[in-house]
């Protein structure tokens, strides 16, 4: 789950991969939000896909860590950044979020992706809970201290045919009316990467 925000088979996966951001958005402003250019930087559930290549690209030296209580066996104080795309933080479970600033060194940063919705892709998956809810000023990442930043990105394909031959794949009758009015291969996208510094000392 961590090279796209939603599960699919593997082939699919593998082209969704391909698709999403190929423009490098996502990773170029979490590189600007959490400076992980020669740091230590945890990546939870990334496994060794297309995202833990672009964190390495930008010079970060990355830690894959996987599955439930992923964060508990790492050594306190030991990472500069903990990064989730998509698949941890989901409602931003404050035990969670202990786990990993436990885990961040002072100054250290949290940087979580989620979709932001009002796209395209939105059209696809119908009107998930957190679609706007996580964004507003009293939604819980706002109230619980991060900060926002909105990126415009894109779903972009090899043609129309591939386009409309993924979407009938992945998702069915929907995927199939949405690309029957695509004009472009590439579908808009919004993301929204949700963050914040480490500022005190944690005990632990």
């Amino acid at each position: 789950m961590g090279d796209y925000p939603i599960d699919l088979a593997d082939s699919l996966g593998e082209r969704l991969a391909r698709a999403l951001d190929a423009e490098g958005k996502i990773p170029r402003a979490l590189g600007a939000l959490g400076a992980l250019e020669g740091r230590d930087v945890v990546l939870l559930d990334g496994g060794a896909g297309v995202r833990v290549r672009q964190l390495t690209e930008l010079g970060a030296r990355v830690i894959s860590a996987d599955g439930k209580g992923r964060l508990a066996t790492l050594p306190a104080s030991s990472a500069d950044a903990v990064i989730s795309w998509w698949s941890a933080f989901r409602g931003l479970d404050p035990d969670e979020v202990a786990a990993a600033e436990r885990v961040l060194r002072p100054g250290g940063h949290l940087l979580i992706v989620h979709d932001y919705g009002r796209d395209d892709v939105s059209r696809l998956r119908g009107d998930l809970p957190e679609y706007g809810l996580w964004s507003r000023r009293d939604g819980p990442y706002l109230r619980g201290g991060f900060r926002i930043r909105v990126l415009h990105c894109w779903w972009t394909f090899d043609s129309l045919e591939d386009a409309r031959d993924f979407l009938a794949g992945a998702f069915g009758a929907t995927g199939e009316e949405v690309a029957a009015g695509m004009r472009r291969p590439r579908l808009s996208y919004n993301v929204a990467v949700y963050h914040r510094v480490r500022a005190a000392a944690i005990s632990g």
